[in-house]
Order: C-alpha cells, then structure tokens, then sequence
C-alpha cells in the first residue's frame, strides 16, 4: 500500500477553522500523482504522448476534519473496475493518532491521443 506525508497549511483552511472541504480534492490528486510515480507512471510524461489519464467520478466521505498544522497521510490502493476503468481508493488519516479522516474511490480511465477510453497496461501492473 502506498502511503504519502503531508501537513495541512494554514491557508488550506477556511473562516470555520479546518480544511476546506475542496482542498481535500487536491490532496487526493497530489497522492495518486505520487503514487503513479512510485510505479514509475509519470502523469506528465503520458500527457505529452498524448495518454491522459483523467477522473470520471470523485466520492468522497468525511469522517472528521484536519486542522492547521495537522500532519497526515494518505493511502492509495487501485483497482480494476473495468477492461478500461480502474478505482484509486485513497484514505486521509490523521498522524498523530492515525484517526480517519476521510475515505474517497476516485474512478478514472485512460484516453487515447483521439480521446477514446482504452486499457492502460502499466496500471495493470499496479492493481491491488
């Protein structure tokens, strides 16, 4: 399971005091690019021969929120849904108590350079 460190900043956070609910987005995103990385999948790479990997749909559960100065991880896990969808199931823990925070299955899928959905062998190799 990968695993990504993080620490909330503090204008990450709205009037209200904790992170704002987007801005979990952009962790999430920042995780599954480190995570593709790590397997030697590089997102900028694959775009400029024209792959793009691109999300279908985002769910995303809160459990409790982050604050400023929190440390966090998070953990991401694929799956295969389908010939050409696979699911990034990603968890937001807070460190110092490795309490949950939040849970998300982010659908994506690759596009050919027509913008056609198509398998992707090298997440193949990465499924969980």
């Amino acid at each position: 399971m990968f695993k990504l460190e993080m620490k909330v900043r503090d204008y990450e956070c709205d009037i209200q005091g904790v992170v704002n609910n987007a801005v979990y987005q952009n962790y999430l995103e920042h995780s599954r690019h480190e995570f593709l990385l790590e397997n030697n999948i590089d997102f900028v790479a694959l775009a400029n021969k024209g792959i793009h990997l691109v999300v279908v749909r985002a769910e995303l559960d809160y459990k409790q929120s982050l604050k400023p100065g929190d440390a966090l991880y998070i953990t991401v896990e694929l799956e295969k849904e389908s010939r050409v969808k696979y699911v990034f199931v990603q968890k937001v823990y807070r460190s110092v108590d490795d309490k949950l925070m939040l849970q998300a299955r982010t659908l994506g899928v690759a596009l050919n350079e027509k913008g056609r959905p198509t398998s992707f062998e090298a997440l193949e190799n990465i499924v969980s």
